[in-house]
């Protein structure tokens, strides 16, 4: 289940213009669902995510790839779902190799004080850099519209809620081949990057439906995506790492009109 049904009451204004009325009686409406979900690896818990409760096995092997955890979802031997009283745990089965990796990387981080991100091995982790990408293809603007028509077509959740983001694939040619929400936009690219893993690495593009700050970039960069399109704006150090990495970024893809910052 990703969405409940809650009373509520509409207010909208009436010929008063300073003044709201209660439109007719209450009424049902949806909300998305956001509850904590638990990345458990070989029985060690090592984050707590906000998430929208479906496609979470994709979402713990895309999040493991972004965040450097596996280098290959074949380094994951098996994901079990389990429900708990205040939210859920994906519990993940690693390999020898990378777990011993993981509870290194979780030693380095003990005693740290300051604000999270100080000091050299922190911005380090921070700013990591991944193989420059190369240009396979190149986007013919004039099929944005159209991205962008199958985008709000298929964004089920948000035609319900109005509360969810969305991170889509799609290929050179404008075909959309998958598609995934959730409240968070980073989970959301999370879950659409572990079916991309999983689905022999397909040549095309990501399309998601917010900002481009530097962690969307940085995340499709540690997946092989050579390009990222975004519906508002990227933040400069989203351009910098694009430009870096030789990555194609677009922002302001709407209707008409969208800004290439960097790429060919």
């Amino acid at each position: 289940m990703q969405l409940i049904k809650k009373k509520c009451v509409l207010y909208q204004k009436n010929n008063n213009y300073f003044s709201f009325n209660p439109i007719g009686e209450e009424k049902l409406d949806s909300l998305a669902i956001e509850m904590p979900v638990a990345l458990v690896y070989n029985g060690i818990s090592h984050s707590v995510m906000m998430c929208t409760p479906q496609d979470l096995e994709e979402f713990a092997i895309g999040f493991s790839l972004t965040e450097g955890i596996i280098n290959d979802p074949k380094q994951i031997y098996g994901i079990d779902i389990e429900e708990t009283c205040n939210g859920i745990e994906v519990q993940i089965e690693l390999s020898t190799r990378q777990f011993v990796a993981l509870k290194e990387h979780r030693r380095n981080l003990v005693g740290r004080t300051g604000c999270g991100i100080c000091g050299v091995e922190q911005l380090q982790q921070v700013q990591r850099q991944y193989a420059k990408t190369e240009s396979t293809f190149t986007l013919d603007p004039s099929l944005i519209d159209n991205c962008l028509a199958q985008l709000e077509q298929h964004q089920l959740l948000a035609k319900e809620t109005g509360a969810t983001h969305a991170a889509a694939f799609f290929t050179p040619q404008g075909e959309l081949l998958a598609l995934r929400e959730d409240v968070g936009r980073h989970v959301a690219l999370d879950k659409l990057l572990g079916w991309y893993a999983t689905h022999q690495r397909p040549q095309g593009f990501v399309f998601v439906s917010s900002r481009a700050s530097y962690e969307m970039v940085q995340k499709c960069l540690a997946c092989g995506i050579e390009m990222l399109v975004a519906i508002s704006a990227p933040t400069a150090l989203a351009v910098e790492m694009a430009e870096q990495h030789h990555f194609t970024l677009f922002g302001f893809a709407r209707k008409g009109r969208v800004t290439q910052y960097t790429g060919n």
